[in-house]
């Protein structure tokens, strides 16, 4: 095949391309707040939240960050936005609520009383119009582990201001929560260097 035939066919075929993406694109008018939920056992899930806040952020939009069990306040995730908070105090909130993972704790009524708390707290900003993006960081495990009703917390988001953004993550996502998100990533593992021996690096995972 010649060079001008290539040329030709590759012209050709993002052609195509580009009428079906600008068809999408066209169709997708409605604006209003998308429920996001990042699952899977994969590592990323709350990485990926936290790059949304960086960009919600950029945009001008106010923020909150409210983590269900992670209680470390070393992470740098949290050094880093903590400092952002403090130059922009009206624009970002970061609520590190939990008291560490449920085997370390292993007291139920605490774990119920702490995630109950972290929801209640939640609601506030989930009322709030001003705040265009919430981020319930490991939120899932509450559901998991029995502390907090789904149906409950499902009726809340549904009613949330109409331009609100929320983003949900943690492993093994319920399916009704699954249901009720508009866009929802199963981030799944292949390798991990946990596995292989390879203590967890800061920087990197946390």
């Amino acid at each position: 095949m010649s060079e001008s035939s290539k040329e030709e066919r590759h012209a050709e075929r993002m052609a195509r391309k580009k009428a079906v993406v600008d068809g999408a694109i066209a169709a997708a008018q409605e604006e209003r707040g998308v429920l996001v939920v990042n699952t899977g056992n994969g590592k990323g899930k709350s990485s990926a939240a936290f790059g949304v806040v960086a960009r919600a952020l950029g945009h001008g939009m106010k923020v909150a960050v409210i983590q269900f069990v992670k209680g470390r306040s070393d992470t740098g995730e949290e050094a880093f936005f903590q400092q952002a908070a403090k130059a922009m105090p009206e624009a970002l909130h970061w609520h590190v609520t939990g008291e560490g993972f449920t085997w370390e704790i292993q007291n139920l009524d605490r774990d119920v009383a702490t995630a109950q708390a972290a929801w209640a707290l939640a609601c506030r900003y989930l009322n709030d119009p001003a705040i265009g993006l919430v981020v319930l960081d490991e939120m899932t495990y509450a559901f998991k582990y029995g502390w907090l009703q789904l149906p409950a917390v499902l009726e809340v988001l549904a009613a949330r201001p109409k331009m609100q953004h929320v983003i949900i993550t943690g492993r093994a996502a319920p399916e009704a929560l699954v249901a009720a998100a508009d866009t929802v990533t199963d981030m799944t593992l292949v390798k991990h260097a946990f596995k292989a021996g390879v203590k967890a690096m800061p920087g990197l995972e946390w």
